[in-house]
């Protein structure tokens, strides 16, 4: 189970004096018991795959915009933060897997998909790659094969 290794780990990078490693999973730590004492219940493991996604979109968008701003350092520690929390994701599905998944789809819906129905093949292929992969690389790789 994801919380109880995040637990682990918590007591792992606190006596190895990790700090870059100890912020990640705190923080996500914190976000978990946020949303459980919202909700008043325990978050199923979907939930909490959901919660690492948008931990780590979050850091890609920090590293994003403190290249822009040139401060390096600071995008180099949230890569290694990325690091240490992506390993609470399922495995990430390869390119090729990927690619053969929507090519599954663009059967399913017929065979032949326009622009237009771009929104109706990602709607078929998230459900199957969720936590798998993300929408991002998902959304190029159906650009590349719709057109």
């Amino acid at each position: 189970m994801i919380k109880k290794q995040i637990m682990e780990d918590l007591k792992k990078y606190m006596k190895e004096k990790n700090k870059i490693a100890l912020n990640a999973v705190k923080l996500l730590n914190n976000e978990i018991k946020n949303l459980e004492k919202e909700r008043q219940e325990e978050l199923k493991e979907d939930e909490i795959i959901k919660i690492v996604q948008k931990q780590i979109k979050m850091r890609n968008d920090s590293i994003e915009q403190y290249n822009k701003a040139g401060r390096s350092e600071l995008a180099e520690n949230e890569e290694e933060e990325i690091k240490y929390i992506s390993k609470y994701m399922p495995e990430q599905l390869d390119d090729e897997k990927l690619e053969k998944i929507i090519k599954n789809c663009i059967e399913e819906l017929g065979g032949e998909i326009t622009p237009k129905e771009f929104g109706k093949l990602m709607g078929k292929v998230m459900p199957k790659v969720k936590g798998k992969a993300d929408g991002t690389r998902v959304n190029k790789i159906v650009k590349k094969l719709v057109g």
